[in-house]
């Protein structure tokens, strides 16, 4: 679902950004806050729906095909965007400068027609518990990223993370790769670069998050966002029988596009305003075992003892990589 993140939802890659670049406290103040409870709970039920939201997509795909799932929520969204700017910003079109509205348009392209695209059609290709676990990546190359561009260094743990996490990712996708379940492992494969994406994304978004604002960026680069979309999903639309859907069909798309993504990233940003992002970060890694639930209670899906050691070692590498960094400045803070 679409940060978090400003495109994510279940189905997206996982929320990763520190809790700076959108303005939230990123650690306890030491005050409790009066809503830390109800805070705590939200949380929990969002991970439920995000975890449930990888098996309804397969759903909805199965029936309405991934083009036209998304043709349909790329008509939704960008109203969504809009109303957003109405509530916070007051007003329909917040001014922008020319070489802002270039640098949104690149964001929304990449942040809607390649990650959101790009998802959308692995997790039609894969599984919902293997689309959960590949997308908890999206960290890593976040990391790498910032090290390509030397904004982070990485210390010794955080590069032991990072391969025990590809030793994860190997594992994790040897049963569909020695089965040769190729349209599966393609599907993995096409998730690993859409989390990608979505790193590349997080680190392009923080100076236009920080000059413009969290609700400015997220509904511009949705609404220039959504015309790439909307013309490369044209055609597969046409061929979809609209008609014939049926209500419970209809109650899921706007469930998965509105309450899953749209109001799901309001509260969860709530959520880290309340708990910090630190506290609240690590529930995500709930979600991979919330989703693996569903798709086994759902449409039957079945683990191998190497498939959930796979998925076990990925996000134990992925945790280690995300927070060792943060770990070692805590301790060097505190001596």
């Amino acid at each position: 679902m679409d940060t978090k993140g400003l495109v994510w939802s279940a189905g997206d890659s996982l929320p990763h950004a520190p809790a700076k670049e959108y303005g939230m406290p990123g650690h306890s103040t030491g005050r409790r806050h009066p809503h830390q409870q109800l805070a705590l709970f939200t949380a929990l039920f969002l991970i439920v729906v995000w975890g449930a939201n990888f098996t309804l997509q397969k759903h909805l795909f199965a029936l309405m095909g991934p083009g036209g799932f998304l043709f349909g929520r790329y008509l939704v969204m960008p109203v969504a965007g809009l109303l957003l700017m109405r509530w916070r910003l007051g007003c329909w079109f917040p001014p922008v400068s020319r070489a802002d509205l270039r640098r949104l348009a690149w964001l929304g392209f990449v942040g809607h027609a390649l990650h959101v695209g790009m998802v959308s059609y692995g997790i039609h290709w894969s599984t919902a518990f293997s689309s959960s676990v590949i997308l908890a990546c999206g960290p890593l190359f976040t990391l790498l990223i910032l090290r390509w561009h030397g904004l982070e260094r990485l210390a010794p743990a955080q590069v032991l993370g990072v391969a025990i996490a590809c030793v994860g990712v190997l594992m994790f996708l040897s049963d569909k790769l020695l089965g040769g379940h190729w349209r599966a492992s393609g599907g993995d494969l096409f998730l690993l670069v859409a989390a990608s994406f979505f790193s590349y994304y997080t680190v392009a978004a923080k100076p236009v998050i920080e000059r413009l604002g969290a609700v400015k960026t997220m509904g511009y680069a949705t609404l220039l966002g959504c015309i790439p979309v909307l013309l490369l999903t044209w055609p597969a639309a046409g061929e979809v029988d609209w008609a014939a859907l049926s209500v419970w069909t209809w109650l899921g798309f706007f469930w998965a596009v509105l309450v899953s993504a749209f109001i799901g990233w309001l509260a969860w940003g709530w959520i880290n305003a309340v708990r910090g992002v630190a506290s609240t970060a690590p529930l995500m890694y709930l979600m991979p075992p919330v989703a693996g639930v569903f798709a086994w209670a759902l449409t039957g899906e079945h683990y191998t003892w190497i498939k959930i050691a796979g998925a076990g070692v990925t996000l134990l590498g992925v945790a280690l990589a995300q927070y060792a960094g943060q770990l070692k400045a805590i301790a060097r803070f505190r001596a």
